[in-house]
């Protein structure tokens, strides 16, 4: 079994009725359910309230892949909870990013720039498959049409991705990598655009059939899963 921790800040769900309506059980909770309808997934769930932002090192040591969903508190994310995370993608455990995760203190750790782009709220986006035999993009359409999404657009700030496999196309021009993943230490890292809270991106049968694919992706079942020590971690880069 693939052990998943999904962790959401669960912020906008308390704080706005438009939100909740979309995702009564929180951004988490929604994701969680359709994951852990997989029979080799099983699922837990996380959030930033919780002590040690429920990311504890008994939690992250009995996890295989963290889904983290992040908007408007990153700099509420404890930096102990930040190193853990860290030491524990670079001993081994999948992480997947998702949406505004990008400018999360744990994916600045993981890959060294800022992650800055450029976004526009109330578009329209169509996700092109551009890497079709890559694992992350089976039974996943050459081209899925997002009706209302927020614009995200380059330049994007990132590292050069080991795979770029969707590119994102908006209705006012703009492009953006909007799946790419890397590989820091002996962890898989996916992170992937569509997902703004106002829109129920995460109800789409394609948009959940690529998380789920990334879960398994990120996921080595014959890895050995060794965290770094607290007390001699591993350069960000060699």
């Amino acid at each position: 079994m693939i052990r998943v921790t999904v962790w959401n800040e669960f912020l906008h769900e308390i704080n706005q009725p438009e939100v909740a309506a979309i995702y009564p059980d929180g951004i988490h909770g929604c994701i969680a359910d359709f994951l852990g309808k997989e029979e080799d997934i099983t699922v837990r769930t996380a959030t930033l309230s919780q002590p040690q932002n429920g990311l504890s090192e008994e939690v992250l040591c009995d996890t295989d892949v963290l889904v983290w969903w992040g908007h408007m508190a990153h700099d509420r994310v404890e930096d102990a909870t930040v190193e853990r995370v860290h030491r524990h993608v670079l001993g081994g455990m999948g992480f997947v990013g998702l949406h505004s995760a990008h400018h999360s203190k744990v994916m600045k750790a993981l890959l060294g720039t800022t992650l800055n782009l450029r976004w526009r709220h109330d578009d329209r986006e169509r996700l092109w498959c551009i890497a079709p035999a890559h694992p992350i993009a089976d039974g996943v359409p050459q081209q899925h049409e997002l009706p209302i999404e927020e614009m995200y657009g380059e330049p994007f700030d990132i590292p050069e991705p080991s795979e770029t496999i969707f590119l994102g196309w908006f209705s006012g021009g703009e492009v953006f990598r909007s799946g790419v993943t890397y590989t820091r230490g002996k962890g898989r890292i996916f992170y992937f655009q569509p997902g703004h809270e106002q829109y129920p991106i995460y109800h789409d049968p394609v948009i959940r059939r690529i998380i789920t694919n990334g879960v398994r992706w990120a996921y080595l079942p014959c890895r050995t899963r060794e965290p770094i020590p607290i007390e001699n971690p591993e350069p960000l880069e060699k």
